[in-house]
């Protein structure tokens, strides 16, 4: 598709060139207009509508497939609920007829992953309706949010110590988003610390801080974590995506974010949730 673009493009880069030099030929030689300032507005003009043109044809194949793909990715999401809840639904029923450990222990990992897999698809929902600004503000404590963020979070890195402290404080955001810039924020703390990590979740009248004692990280790096794509460690996990979801949503939301990092030490990442308390 982006081959036949490219060749219509040059097509009529040629063309427009052709029409205009033609156009001052005929206007200078045949109309026997000798006026420089007429003959460049002409040719300006012709340039300009010629230019809207070659964005028409430009973009109409493109807006073509984002709205096929834009249809698909929501398409694929409506299909992916359905053997969600399937898996779920007959869980429940296997674990009234299995008592045996083996058979829980078995059950218990499948329930994980249908977990995450459920996490995944309310992820895509959110990103698709966050794209059609469709988030969803409510007031909620923060704490409460922790609570079940690390009541998911907890299972799937059992090694990790968890040292957490939280006052109530309450705040006018898109609870989702912020559900993601917690889970990215724990999630990074994890991945780049020793198998025993120890994560520090603190939460003190409007300042949140989620701390690691991992490998930190230079100046250099600082530098460029919110970058998208950009991994320290590209043997990790992951897309490099996840730093530069928190900047852009604390960003929408003025909320503070600072960062502070030494190599074999540790990271700490501060959120100042007051500038952002009431989601303007």
């Amino acid at each position: 598709m982006f081959r036949n673009v490219e060749i219509a493009l040059i097509t009529l880069y040629m063309m427009s060139v052709a029409i205009i030099v033609g156009s001052i030929y005929i206007v200078y030689e045949v109309v026997k207009v000798h006026q420089w300032g007429i003959i460049i507005l002409l040719a300006l003009m012709l340039g300009i509508g010629m230019g809207k043109v070659v964005v028409i044809v430009a973009m109409e194949p493109l807006k073509e497939y984002f709205n096929h793909l834009d249809r698909f990715s929501k398409e694929t999401l409506h299909e992916l609920n359905l053997p969600i809840n399937t898996i779920t639904a007959n869980l429940s029923m296997l674990r009234k007829t299995n008592s045996d450990e083996k058979s829980i222990k078995r059950l218990d990992r499948i329930e994980m992953a249908t977990v995450m897999l459920k996490e995944r698809y309310n992820e895509l929902d959110y990103l698709i309706k966050k794209q059609m600004e469709q988030e969803s503000i409510e007031t909620f404590e923060i704490g409460e949010l922790l609570d079940e963020r690390l009541a998911f979070l907890k299972p799937l890195y059992p090694d990790v110590e968890w040292e957490v402290t939280a006052e109530a404080y309450e705040v006018t955001l898109d609870r989702k988003g912020f559900a993601k810039v917690i889970d990215n924020l724990i999630d990074n703390g994890v991945k780049y610390s020793p198998p025993s990590a120890c994560i520090t979740i603190s939460l003190y009248e409007d300042t949140l801080s989620i701390c690691d004692k991992g490998f930190g990280m230079d100046e250099m790096t600082l530098v460029r974590i919110f970058d998208r794509y950009y991994q320290n460690d590209s043997t990790m996990a992951g897309y490099g995506i996840g730093l530069g979801l928190v900047k852009r949503y604390c960003d929408r939301y003025k909320i503070g974010l600072h960062v502070r990092s030494q190599l074999d030490e540790g990271t700490c990442v501060t959120l100042e949730l007051n500038r952002g308390k009431h989601g303007k």
